[in-house]
């Protein structure tokens, strides 16, 4: 039987002031014009998220019709203007994807690592995916992935709390002591973990529930009670189940699940 353990300033005399320049009013946005701002084209079209682009077009590796661009809301018309990031063409007509997929053991949580097998070479769809958040390499279980910029960067980001649930085994028994301290929060480097829901389902294994994904964070929980993990299985990401989906195999989200995030994502963006 499972048990829950919850836990206006004047001029200087003397001085004449200076006329004020009238502000420029601003460039018109894509509903009037056709233009949008580069980085906003780069996240649509699958590169990248909007902060990563920024810091392409700030290293010199973005191009529009063939010329270096630097300057930040550069405006581009995706009907006419030819856009490049590192010598590759990028595309504003590309579809969004969005995939589950359940990782085994061995892959690495990334679009490139050199010498390691990577999780992106398990989706067989043409075009680029992006890992959003990460499983290390020896857990298994369920992560998704997108080329959907914009997505990718809300959902990776800590102020949107997403729960991801977990099944871990580990190497000794743990107490309820144990399991209680886990679901209050243990420090580590420095810093104590959020609370968590904690939920024993064997001797040697338990159910967690984050809002939280620090470096190896589980792990570290867990040796901070003096155990090691033996295995971690990711089961869900916010509304996302994992279900039955076999090891190594992917599927599309449903327009019901994709919009569950929108919906998600702005309520925390309500002031």
């Amino acid at each position: 039987m499972k048990r829950e353990l919850k836990k206006g300033g004047r001029p200087l005399p003397g001085k004449k002031s200076l006329p004020q320049k009238k502000s420029s009013p601003p460039k018109q946005a894509q509903a009037d014009t056709g233009l949008v701002r580069l980085q906003k084209f780069m996240a649509h079209a699958g590169i990248c998220s909007r902060r990563k682009a920024e810091q392409l077009i700030a290293e010199g590796r973005v191009r529009v019709n063939g010329k270096v661009v630097t300057a930040m809301g550069t405006l581009v018309d995706p009907a006419t203007d030819r856009v490049d990031c590192d010598g590759k063409p990028a595309r504003a007509d590309i579809a969004p994807l969005y995939v589950a997929l359940n990782k085994p053991k061995g892959f690495v949580s990334s679009c490139e690592h050199p010498g390691q097998r990577v999780v992106t070479e398990l989706v067989k769809i043409p075009g680029r995916l992006y890992p959003i958040g990460r499983l290390d390499k020896d857990s298994t279980g369920l992560i998704l992935l997108t080329n959907d910029g914009d997505l990718h960067l809300k959902l990776s980001h800590p102020r949107y709390d997403h729960e991801k649930e977990y099944q871990v085994g580990l190497e000794k028994e743990i107490s309820d002591k144990d399991l209680a301290h886990l679901a209050g929060g243990v420090m580590i480097h420095g810093r104590r973990t959020r609370p968590a829901k904690v939920v024993r389902t064997g001797p040697k294994e338990f159910a967690i529930t984050l809002k939280e994904g620090r470096n190896r964070q589980i792990r570290h929980m867990a040796r901070a009670v003096d155990n090691e993990v033996r295995t971690l299985h990711r089961v869900r990401v916010a509304h996302v189940q994992l279900g039955n989906l076999p090891s190594g195999q992917w599927r599309l989200l449903s327009d019901q699940e994709v919009k569950a995030f929108d919906g998600q994502i702005q309520n925390k963006e309500k002031p």
